[in-house]
């Protein structure tokens, strides 16, 4: 079965903010307390996984290059972490509160330079980055997994560690690039760089940031 996914973030004023947070802050909260959340969390954490080509085989057992397929509970523990939660997916899709929608009241009217976001068929761009980049620079990410809830002042006082967790050497950046497996079309922003492009855009004009990974369609 098919399923489409959206990761954004976008930039607003301290008001919309305010009015944000009964809607999502609770949601966001109930994920991060789900009982296999931090679990799943501390196994990825201990034990990244390896090249994610070898996650699957042909049933031989072997993975890409020859090496042996990555542990599958380990791989399904990783997704589960990083797919959307169910309480945000809830709150966003309308099913909490029938008057309130991530489209609607979150995404509605912004522009490419106040918001970046990745819309995916069958997969995840939470997934991808996380994998990509490992877990210590995803703990410099504030909120859980992708979601986030941020004024003005928390904007400013995230960007140096979230500039930590997405600036690359030459070297880590072919590196991350090789483990990010999303498809890219033309005028796409990769996963690596459009969250910091917004964060520093909206530190710069004072405003606050929302988060969200949810399923779509």
């Amino acid at each position: 079965m098919g399923f489409m996914s959206a990761w954004g973030i976008s930039s607003h004023t301290g008001q919309v903010i305010a009015g944000l947070s009964p809607y999502l802050v609770p949601a966001m909260s109930a994920d991060r307390a789900e009982p296999h959340a931090e679990r799943r969390w501390q196994a990825w954490g201990q034990s990244p996984l390896p090249d994610y080509r070898t996650w699957y085989s042909d049933g031989s057992g072997v993975g890409y290059g020859g090496s042996a397929r990555a542990d599958v509970a380990a791989v399904e523990s990783f997704r589960s972490l990083t797919a959307p939660g169910r309480h945000v997916d809830d709150a966003c899709a309308g099913r909490a509160h029938p008057s309130f929608s991530v489209l609607d009241d979150v995404w509605e009217g912004q522009s490419e330079d106040s918001m970046f976001i990745s819309v995916q068929s069958k997969d995840y761009a939470v997934s991808s980055l996380f994998h990509a980049f490992g877990p210590a620079r995803a703990a410099l990410l504030p909120g859980w997994c992708g979601a986030f809830l941020l004024d003005s002042a928390q904007v400013r006082h995230s960007l140096p560690p979230v500039e930590r967790a997405l600036t690359f050497t030459p070297t880590e950046r072919t590196a991350a690039e090789a483990q990010d497996w999303l498809d890219y079309g033309e005028g796409d922003e990769s996963v690596l760089d459009g969250p910091l492009r917004v964060w520093r855009t909206a530190a710069r004009e004072g405003l606050g940031l929302c988060g969200v990974h949810v399923h779509v369609g």
